[in-house]
């Protein structure tokens, strides 16, 4: 039975009859003005107030313990003075990628512990570049993306079940999301014209030895991708299984490296709680 969805399934990619979901255009824009060096803070604040619902959100989390300021902020032009331009447009995408979250009946709490994933995910990967003297805004786009098909796999596959009338386990979810999310993932980044160190994470994180050209933010999200898993998912593997995996020694990370990422979880997960309401 669960190999006729599977069928379904493959065939609905390669004939790119798969919905994807549409990039909000602030978020487009976000992105573009963050990767552009003669970008000012006044463009960005003017980009996010022409969204008032966006401009709420990103000040409520402005003023979260996340960030933790040291007085309220009240405007957006106080937020960049406060927290700076990287961070606010970081938000500012996050917020708006959120209100394209795919909607599925029966799966709403999958889809929320999909988002906490990828928001922590991102955070960690921040982390991992700041440790590592990279790009941060960079890395968090990353860790934040790299499952960025799994929704999409998961609503396909419900659709093509509830078609077929074949009742479908959490095993057998887990197991579809898992094997074809960076192939739906990587039409998503071609839709979306995402960054290229983007595109090449979906597609290689798990497998990092074979990504062709940014081979750091790659292993960064392989390595962000299993600390969210392991601060979100307790009982999913144990800390020696953790720090034994290969990517610790490819990007230099000694053992003290490892405690000080592993001290960062309450940190991570205020972020978390933060972007995710």
């Amino acid at each position: 039975m669960t190999e006729q969805i599977e069928q379904a399934l493959v065939e609905r990619i390669d004939k790119h009859r798969i919905e994807l979901p549409v990039l909000p255009q602030v978020a487009g824009r976000v992105m573009a003005l963050a990767n552009d060096p003669s970008a000012d803070a006044a463009r960005l604040s003017a980009l996010i107030h022409q969204d008032q619902a966006l401009a709420a959100h990103v000040l409520r989390i402005a003023n979260s313990p996340a960030y933790m300021p040291r007085t309220p902020i009240a405007s957006l032009q106080h937020a960049v003075a406060m927290l700076g331009m990287s961070q606010l447009s970081e938000i500012a995408v996050t917020v708006s990628l959120k209100s394209v979250a795919v909607k599925i009946a029966g799966h709403e709490e999958d889809i929320r512990q999909l988002w906490r994933h990828a928001l922590a995910s991102g955070a960690y990967a921040k982390e991992i570049a700041r440790m590592r003297r990279y790009n941060v805004e960079s890395a968090y786009l990353c860790g934040l993306l790299h499952a960025v098909g799994k929704p999409v796999v998961l609503k396909t596959v419900s659709a093509i079940a509830s078609e077929m009338h074949i009742p479908l386990d959490p095993g057998t979810v887990a197991s579809f999301l898992d094997g074809y999310h960076p192939r739906v993932g990587s039409l998503i980044a071609i839709e979306w014209a995402l960054p290229p160190q983007v595109a090449e994470t979906i597609t290689y994180y798990r497998i990092y030895e074979q990504a062709p050209s940014h081979k750091q933010e790659v292993m960064m999200t392989c390595l962000a991708d299993r600390l969210a898993t392991y601060i979100l998912v307790p009982d999913s593997f144990d800390d020696s299984t953790l720090r034994e995996h290969t990517v610790f020694a490819d990007l230099n990370l000694y053992p003290n490296d490892i405690d000080s990422l592993l001290n960062l979880k309450e940190k991570v997960l205020n972020l978390v709680d933060a972007m995710a309401q």
